[in-house]
């Protein structure tokens, strides 16, 4: 029965951490737009850039006619 004293307040505290941090997602806008970030991958961007990071590789990347 003593361990309620500790239990009952350590609840208490969670619930207001829980609540503390969905109030703040709420206001720096989390939720603003949820189905665009679903929807993102589906999106055809054109491809990156591929760049030689060193002269091998830009030899491998490279060849000459023949």
């Amino acid at each position: 029965m003593d361990i309620l004293y500790l239990l009952v307040p350590l609840s208490v505290v969670l619930v207001l951490l829980i609540l503390g941090l969905f109030a703040w997602a709420l206001n720096s806008g989390q939720f603003d737009n949820v189905e665009r970030e679903g929807e993102r991958i589906l999106w055809d961007d054109a491809p990156p850039a591929t760049k030689a990071v060193d002269a091998d590789q830009a030899a491998a990347t490279i060849r000459p006619e023949q």
